[in-house]
């Protein structure tokens, strides 16, 4: 029989809080899929895989933010407890007046038939608004890549811990490669306050990495950067669509906490 949760408290946050005292007990950082599912089976949470897709700090129980601690993704179904908490998240930056556009469009057929990241996607390419925002070009034509998922191995510090990832798996829902920039892309269907920043460096490194040596060896040079956007409205209740766009670079593709913002824009829009 399913034990009952905390008050307050969603089942998915009663696993990591459950995983989190665990760890206090055995102080064993390192936890797998396994762990997860057994405590997820305890309690009666039906989707053991999500639990440690974190996209937001908020989803974090009270326990882990007041102690500091993130989860990390070292691959091959294993996880770590981290006290990089202030680290491990960004704050999504405050958009200014003078950086919301007004962008008037026709709705295509397929609008608002589907929701998540792919509807967000193909909203804003096929509208042109992210030629506007990452090209300042509303005709630019990006090499346009479909990656899904793939794996990799990858090293790098994040404030003062050092993580060493095996056959790591990457979600990446776009990237473009455009005038010998590549750019990835982390998309979601509503507006977060902060979000994870492996999301966005975990494919950039490894795409840096990859072209690195390539490129090096022809005695060319590339730059990797990555974007985020964010999308609500759209549907019955809130006709207007509302997407913001945030554009990042990394000053250090050994660190993740070397991320700094190059320009951020809010999109309006209205249909014609």
């Amino acid at each position: 029989m399913p034990m009952s949760t905390h008050q307050g408290v969603s089942a998915k946050q009663e696993v990591l809080r459950r995983l989190f005292e665990e760890f206090q007990q055995r102080q064993s950082s390192v936890f797998t899929n396994g762990d997860v599912k057994r405590i997820a089976q305890q309690i009666g949470f039906a989707n053991p895989f999500d639990v440690t897709k974190i996209d937001s700090k908020d989803i974090l129980p009270d326990e882990m933010r007041d102690g500091h601690y993130c989860i990390a993704h070292i691959g091959r179904g294993r996880h770590q407890f981290l006290q990089e908490l202030q680290h491990w998240f960004h704050d999504f930056e405050h958009i200014d007046e003078n950086e919301r556009i007004r962008w008037r469009y026709r709705k295509s057929l397929l609008n608002d038939l589907d929701r998540g990241e792919a509807s967000v996607i193909s909203l804003v390419i096929n509208q042109h608004i992210l030629h506007d925002f990452v090209y300042e070009d509303v005709v630019a034509t990006p090499k346009i890549y479909i990656p899904g998922r793939t794996r990799a191995n990858l090293t790098y510090w994040v404030g003062q811990t050092y993580l060493q990832t095996q056959g790591l798996q990457m979600e990446m829902d776009l990237v473009l490669e455009y005038q010998g920039v590549v750019t990835v892309f982390e998309a979601k269907d509503k507006l977060l306050r902060d979000f994870a920043v492996y999301q966005l460096f975990h494919p950039a490194k490894f795409y840096y990495e990859k072209l690195y040596e390539k490129l090096r060896q022809a005695g060319l040079s590339a730059k990797v950067n990555a974007c985020y956007i964010l999308k609500s409205g759209g549907g019955k209740r809130s006709p207007l669509v509302l997407v913001r766009f945030y554009l990042y670079e990394f000053e250090d593709f050994d660190r993740l906490d070397s991320i700094r913002l190059v320009r951020k824009a809010e999109y309006h829009l209205q249909p014609r």
